[in-house]
């Protein structure tokens, strides 16, 4: 469909068909009072150039409202016309990283690590347990005491329908239905996300709704709620985490409203890459000081009150993040698709946008299989040191604290390195997903040895760099890849797969905690299938962004130096410059 500038591109359909109305009354006034005009005045030549004249208005403005018609009716999925943005401010711009660091810790520490840890007090009190004399593991006599959360945390006590499941495995069936239900709201969530005015609205609401169950956990000391509890911050997490990533592409669409051609690649992927990884070496700031306060508060001899205030003050952190709904709101910037109110099938039908860009399908599977083996290998990992090498609970913690906190030192270097050795998107993820196979194939391979606690960390620098590329550069491309007013949508799938690909991850590790050769195994697989898919799937920067629209006007291969193949000749040749950007 061509671009043509719309009339009144912000404006509901309702109100352009009401305008209509008035514009037709007003012109059957005016032709009606052309004969009376002509009667009365000096002959009927002025009176008849008079009236014509008094119909141009009306006429054009009808012809306007059939243009808008005709493109509705020619591509009812898509706007019609899109407002440019504008560059984010700074009170945007703290709110959105202020966001990340009350949020990130939600699906890398609170569903994986607190609340099993919750439902194992619940389920299996430390007053009721009577541990192993003896706990060997490769030769080594563990502590009693430091073994005790671990077998209980491991040990099939929850009794479903004449089966049982661990704390961890009630954790993942959990988190696995509040996926589900979450699939329907999203899909009216789309919806409202790029053709509502209040986008800020649905973050804060998703916010307070997932916090407050925060508050509840130690209310109710039977493992059943925690269903409910966990599948509603994790529908929660899922809406909001939707709308922050909507409100990146936004921005990033702003700061580079007044670029075109190789600039505005070059701009695209400088502010998006700036943006996305220091957010996420913020977010690992809170996760971290939710991993201390947790082995702080489970040293208390009343282990469940201290977890419970561990998630009580996990709730309050994120509830603050709704100042990012607070500060800033960036109504939708297309034209409405529709004169009436849209059902629910018109609503699914948009959120389904997606899957007539193939390079959003393509990048969409990398997130999937990023979340997957990042999930795996943080979890397998933990469950490991802890069970299978018996290292001690405050090398736990150290443990836990570096992988949160290194990304804060290496992803903002890494971000100038990624400007001087022009890598875009495509193969920033292609060294997550290199270094992810790197130590899950290392892992797997030396499972039949004692790790020393060195050995733990070294692995753990390296996978949480790997994580923040794969979790940064994975929205990053799905956002190159969204037409511009339709963010949103592409926005849900992202969050949606993502919580998804860590479920399943999570659920792969826990299956086996004492097998952690598996674990590696799935997470070692899942990293080969990413490359495949980024190499082979024809996935590549310049071509999502062609895809999407953002290069709309330009010569596809000249004006980049770009040779007619796609594959991996679009990656070496993305859209590069020499340059400051």
């Amino acid at each position: 469909m061509s671009e043509q500038p719309l009339p009144q591109p912000r404006s509901s359909m309702r109100e352009a068909l009401e305008k209509e109305d008035k514009e037709k009354a007003a012109a059957a006034k005016e032709k009606a009072a052309v004969p009376k005009n002509g009667g009365n005045g000096g002959g009927g030549k002025n009176g008849g150039g008079n009236g014509g004249a008094g119909a141009q208005p009306g006429e054009e403005t009808t012809r306007e409202i059939q243009v808008v018609r005709e493109a509705y009716r020619r591509e009812p999925a898509a706007p019609a016309y899109v407002m440019p943005e504008e560059p984010p401010a700074m009170v945007e711009l703290v709110g959105w990283y202020l966001y990340g660091f009350c949020s990130y810790f939600i699906t890398h520490l609170l569903l994986p690590v607190l609340f099993p840890a919750i439902i194992t007090q619940v389920a299996f009190p430390a007053s009721d347990f009577t541990p192993d004399t003896k706990y060997i593991v490769k030769g080594a006599t563990c502590s009693i005491h430091e073994m005790s959360m671990y077998q209980r945390l491991t040990k099939h006590s929850i009794a479903i329908d004449g089966s049982r499941l661990s704390p961890l495995g009630w954790s993942g069936l959990s988190w696995a239905i509040g996926i589900l239900i979450a699939a329907p709201i999203l899909t009216q969530a789309a919806h409202h996300l790029d053709r509502g005015q209040y986008q800020s609205l649905i973050l804060i609401a998703a916010t307070s709704f997932g916090s407050f169950f925060c508050l509840l956990t130690g209310f109710f000391k039977t493992v059943w709620v925690f269903l409910f509890y966990i599948l509603f911050i994790g529908a929660s997490i899922i809406v909001a985490e939707a709308v922050h990533t909507r409100n990146l592409g936004l921005m990033i669409r702003g700061l580079a409203a007044h670029d075109s051609g190789k600039h505005l690649v070059l701009r695209r992927r400088a502010a998006a890459s700036q943006l996305t990884l220091y957010c996420t070496a913020i977010g690992g700031i809170g996760a971290a000081l939710m991993a201390a306060f947790m082995y702080h508060m489970l040293r208390r001899t009343d282990q469940l009150t201290g977890l419970w205030v561990v998630s009580i003050f996990s709730g309050l952190i994120w509830f603050i993040g709704i100042c990012h709904g607070l500060f800033t709101n960036r109504p939708s910037s297309s034209s409405p698709t529709t004169a009436f109110e849209p059902n629910f099938f018109t609503k699914l039908s948009y959120s389904m946008t997606l899957v007539r860009y193939p390079q959003a399908i393509g990048s969409l599977v990398a997130v999937f299989l990023s979340s997957f083996a990042t999930m795996c290998i943080f979890t397998s990992g933990t469950l490991y040191a802890i069970g299978g090498v018996c290292i001690k609970p405050v090398l736990v913690l150290v443990l836990w604290i570096l992988y949160f906190l290194f990304p804060l030192i290496s992803l903002p270097l890494l971000h100038p390195i990624q400007i001087i050795i022009r890598a875009d998107a495509v193969r920033m993820q292609l060294l997550g997903f290199i270094i992810c196979l790197f130590v899950s194939g290392a892992g797997f391979y030396f499972k039949s040895h004692r790790w020393r606690a060195a050995h733990i960390i070294v692995i753990a620098l390296v996978q949480s760099t790997a994580n923040g590329v794969l979790y940064s550069f994975g929205r990053i491309l799905l956002l190159d890849a969204s037409p511009p007013g339709k963010e949103g949508a592409f926005a849900v799938w992202y969050a949606f797969v993502r919580c998804i690909g860590a479920m399943i991850g999570f659920a792969a590790a826990s299956a086996g905690p004492g097998r952690a050769g598996g674990s590696f195994a799935a997470a070692f697989l899942g990293s080969f299938l990413g490359i495949i898919v980024l190499i082979f799937g024809n996935v590549s920067n310049i071509g999502a962004l062609k895809a999407a629209g953002h290069l709309k006007g330009m010569e596809d291969e000249k004006r980049l130096g770009m040779e007619k193949g796609e594959g991996m000749s679009a990656v070496a040749d993305s859209g590069e410059g020499r340059g400051r950007v």
